[in-house]
């Protein structure tokens, strides 16, 4: 039976009893001795694919985990063929593993999102502060047109990202000094901004509160998604968690 890879963990790391993993299925430490980092594993399903209810199976698991200490999470569907070559992985890379469950010990991820605004509110704070826009507006009105009304809604839409962006950097240099680290997630679309932040679990009601904050302020020029508590995904160095050859479930 194959192996599915939830993540890496410090010794003696208490792990759910009974059904919690991918499948449903029990998860269990696989470690090469009792004072190295373990696995926290379970059986490969068969035909493992990324259906929501696995997705939020793998998540939860994580989330469960790292309530009680550091772990460093695999992403999902990552697939070994056997004990040997993860129990040597854990032997041979246990250094960097050990750092790296240093390195996120007492620490939460958090994410932030800003996109441009929707709705009729955000359209009419817009004209209201931009002479040029209200001015193509009313051209348009007294001219309708299918050209005029693309021209305009390309202006409007150009002009809320525009917005939109300038209030992501307030955001990045307010949220920023309050984290350990920080990176830049992928492009998301639709997404001006798309950060994730390292921070103390102590330092967490503190972000929120400032995140809370900037939500207000800028109502109307961008709208904050803030997602978290999560294990630390986007700070677990490359060398650490990697796989050697993993399988990935099809998505």
């Amino acid at each position: 039976m194959s192996l599915y890879v939830y993540g890496v963990v410090a010794p003696g790391h208490p792990v759910p009893v009974g059904p919690a993993g991918v499948g449903a299925g029990p998860v269990r430490l696989l470690t090469p001795g009792p004072e190295a980092p373990a696995a926290v594993v379970g059986d490969a399903p068969a035909g493992l694919r990324a259906r929501r209810r696995d997705l939020t199976a793998h998540q939860e698991l994580l989330v469960a985990l790292a309530a009680d200490g550091p772990v460093l999470p695999m992403r999902f569907g990552v697939v070994l063929p056997d004990e040997a070559v993860l129990l040597d992985q854990l032997a041979t890379r246990r250094s960097a593993y050990e750092r790296a469950l240093e390195r996120v010990a007492g620490r939460v991820e958090m994410n932030v999102k800003a996109l441009p605004p929707q709705g009729e509110a955000a359209l009419a704070q817009l004209l209201a502060e931009d002479s040029g826009l209200r001015a193509m507006r009313d051209r348009g009105l007294r001219r309708p047109g299918y050209e005029a009304s693309v021209r305009l809604g390309q202006a409007v839409s150009d002009a809320l990202e525009r917005r939109a962006g300038l209030a992501a950097e307030r955001v990045r240099r307010s949220l920023v000094p309050l984290a350990d680290r920080w990176c830049d997630g992928p492009q998301v679309e639709g997404c001006v901004l798309n950060v994730s932040l390292l921070l103390d679990r102590e330092a967490e009601a503190a972000f929120r509160a400032e995140a809370d904050r900037l939500a207000a302020a800028l109502a109307g020029r961008a709208e904050l998604l803030l997602t978290g508590p999560l294990p630390c995904y986007s700070f677990v160095p490359a060398e650490a968690p990697s796989s050697p050859a993993p399988h990935r479930a099809a998505v």
